[in-house]
This record gives C-alpha cells, structure tokens and sequence, in this order.
C-alpha cells in the first residue's frame, strides 16, 4: 500500500506544473517523489496525397533541429479536436478538412500523467494562425512509405512521431 503524505506544487510553468511529493509505504518508507502534471497533448500526421507534412524544428532541451510531426500542448479545458486543428494550423499552415482519431499514449509515465492523442489529418487547405514566438520551424513533405521505414529503422527518433506514422500507416492500409 502506497499513501501520499504531502504535495505541493514546487513550479508552475505555462502548460505544466511540478509536483513535489513525499509518499509512504506499507512498511513505512518514506519516499520524496517529483511528477510533471500535464494538460496533454495532440500529435497530429497531415497527409496531401501519400505525402505527409513533417516538421523540422529546433529543440531547446536537445541543442538541435529535429524532425517531427506537427504536435502541441492542449489547454487544461481545450477540446483535443480544436487543439488539433490549433496546432495544425499554427505549425503547418492548413486546417484539416477531416481528423480521424488514432489512438492515444502515455509518453513518459513514470515522470508526467502527459497523454497524448494522435490523430491522421486529412483533406487540407490552406488556413494559417501565427506561430507560436518559441518556434523555428520548417514544413516539409515526405512520402508516408519512407517515415515509415525511417520509423522502423531508427533514423526517425522521435517518440511521438514514430508511433504517429506507424498508426497512421496502419489505419489507412485498413480504411484507405
């Protein structure tokens, strides 16, 4: 049996906080615990043909430009479908004229409650919102065939991504 003792927030960002916590066990242990609340995120595959819109974006964390599917923090009481179409809009340029939902998944489960959705966008058109101020961003298209190989073969290594481009490989060789 495992009871939290205390919690306090120790940081509070914008999307996220930081959680100090002490828990006790059944035999009495104390333990000090850190833990990210997250409002959770949408990772977004827009596809135009057999073409999808890959991002190339520099990650302060890393030092470096990564590549990535479109992706964003929700609001803590934003729709995940209007958080989508936001983040589409913001980092591609386009609205997606069909969302279909694939899935979600905890990234880092033994540091934050982050759940992400996934979702395939489709039937795009030209929509832009402003880009958040933080980002550096360049849009390209790449053949859906060729993430997925890039997923499987580790030159795609960004989490999100690759379990992106493999559900939306997956769903449409089942739905087309």
């Amino acid at each position: 049996m495992l009871e939290r003792r205390q919690a306090q927030v120790a940081w509070e960002g914008k999307s996220w906080r930081f959680w100090a916590e002490e828990w006790v066990m059944g035999d009495g242990t104390v333990l000090s615990r850190g833990r990210i609340q997250h409002p959770g995120a949408v990772v977004i595959i827009p596809m135009q043909g057999e073409q999808v819109l890959m991002l190339h974006q520099y990650r302060f964390v890393l030092g470096q430009t990564i590549l990535e599917c479109p992706a964003g923090t929700r609001g803590w009481d934003e729709d995940w479908l209007l958080c989508a179409q936001r983040e589409l809009r913001e980092e591609t340029g386009c609205r997606a004229g069909r969302l279909d939902f694939l899935g979600q998944a905890w990234p880092a489960p033994g540091v934050t409650d982050e759940l992400m959705q996934f979702y395939l966008a489709r039937d795009l058109e030209p929509d832009p919102l402003p880009a958040d101020v933080d980002e550096q961003i360049t849009v390209q298209p790449y053949p859906l065939a060729e993430l997925v190989a890039m997923a499987l073969d580790g030159r795609l290594i960004d989490g999100k991504s690759v379990i992106g481009i493999l559900r939306a490989a997956a769903f449409l060789s089942r739905v087309g």
